[in-house]
């Protein structure tokens, strides 16, 4: 671990649990599609297990100093190892042009917009597994009625469903951090939403950002084709809403900019 230093703007706690590593790369089905995008190999302890699979593994790392050790360990993935931020990548025309799925160790400062990055990409991307800060794990599995669901349970689960799988402790990392890792399973839905995403977003982070309000005052910004919906959990907050009863309310809105 000596070849590679972790650097704290960057999030970076290298994982080196070989048993995690490996159950985490299993978690993938490898159903649908035969491309995977790791994202943050680092030392590339879960590279070593991915790269055996029956798929065209692809990786992409921001840290320069990770990309010879990558290259040195793994000479097979030259061409498709990238030295890229993914949040402004331009994506190659292999993954362009076919679905993938996503798999890796996300960075915690990073990880809910690398989960937003997915979701714009939802129609290419069947699957992901993801290793996250266990407290955004769960808040992204959440069900109804609990202070953990918020806008990314509405949002990921209205495309996919999600599982929660376990959790890691903070002694399988180096550095360790300071919270619990939790790895969580998306699989994309067969049926979606039939309703525009972002009008679904505008709806959701409008209640959410209000959530102590009832639904009538946090969406009173906005304005509804159809109120007989809206006023039937008018007097509910957010946080009790099910996804679906979400996708009802977008489908009557119309003033969506």
């Amino acid at each position: 671990m000596a070849e590679i230093r972790a650097k704290k703007h960057l999030g970076q706690h290298f994982l080196i649990d070989l048993e995690a590593a490996e159950k985490i790369s299993n978690a993938l089905s490898f159903l649908g599609y035969d491309k995977v995008l790791e994202v943050g190999p680092g030392t590339g302890v879960l590279t070593q297990f991915l790269i055996k699979k029956p798929i065209e593994l692809h990786a992409i790392e921001l840290d320069r100093e990770s990309i010879p050790v990558l290259h040195s360990k793994f000479p097979e993935m030259s061409s498709r190892l990238y030295n890229e931020d993914l949040l402004k990548w331009n994506e190659p025309k292999l993954l362009k042009e076919n679905k993938f799925a996503l798999i890796g160790n996300y960075p915690y400062n990073i990880s809910s917009q690398i989960l937003f990055w997915m979701l714009s990409k939802r129609d290419q991307i069947p699957e992901m597994v993801g290793m996250f800060q266990k407290e955004v794990g769960i808040r992204i599995a959440s069900k109804p009625g609990n202070k953990n669901y918020g806008i990314t349970s509405v949002l990921t689960q209205a495309y996919y469903e999600v599982e929660y799988l376990f959790t890691i402790s903070p002694d399988s990392f180096l550095p360790p951090p300071r919270v619990q890792s939790g790895v969580i399973r998306l699989r994309k839905k067969t049926l979606t939403p039939d309703v525009e995403y972002k009008t679904l977003a505008l709806v959701v982070k409008t209640a959410f950002n209000q959530r102590r309000k009832t639904l009538r005052n946090a969406l009173k910004s906005l304005s509804f084709d159809d109120t007989k919906f809206l006023d039937t959990v008018s007097q509910q907050r957010a946080e009790q809403l099910s996804n679906d009863q979400f996708i009802t309310l977008a489908q009557s809105l119309n003033n969506v900019v």
